[in-house]
């Protein structure tokens, strides 16, 4: 499996590199890579955060035993394991493939820097859908972009660290 997962993401990433040259100017191989991949992840996460929201919560508070969640944190906390695990194949196969740790390790600091993202969302979720009253998706986009920043500079310093 680790194989073919490799090879999947060789193939990705020479994809990717491919469009590199039309923007060498503005950024390096790795951002332009971390972006690519970036993008498609949360495009990704953002598509199965609508569908789970609208139409299998049907935004409908989800009762859970003793606690129910708003139907905007129950879509995330169902979205998550799913965008987490995408996101960690594209970023250990195809961004940050040269780095030399274990994928034990890789796959717990991943973890640390994906829960720090986590709370920015269940908090920015809460402060925009709660507080300010906007739209659960819109707030979930623009919520992403800061953890895209936070994650970028902790996933090249920290997670994958050459």
């Amino acid at each position: 499996m680790r194989n073919l997962l490799k090879q999947y993401g060789d193939f990705l990433r020479r994809m990717i590199v491919f469009f590199h040259p039309l923007f060498r100017q503005v950024v390096t191989e790795q951002v332009f890579l971390y972006g690519v991949t970036g993008v498609m992840n949360i495009l990704f996460d953002w598509t199965i955060y609508f569908l789970t929201y609208n139409f299998l919560l049907q935004k409908e508070n989800f009762a859970f035993n003793i606690f129910t969640l708003s139907p905007h944190v129950a879509a995330l906390t169902f979205t998550f394991p799913i965008s987490f695990s995408t996101g960690f194949l594209l970023q250990k196969y195809v961004t940050f493939s040269a780095s030399p740790l274990h994928g034990k390790t890789q796959i717990a600091r991943y973890l640390l820097v994906v829960a720090l993202n986590f709370l920015i969302n269940f908090a920015g979720l809460k402060l925009f859908v709660d507080v300010i009253h906007f739209f659960p998706t819109p707030s979930k986009m623009i919520i992403t972009g800061f953890t895209v920043i936070v994650s970028y500079l902790f996933q090249k310093k920290f997670t994958f660290k050459v």
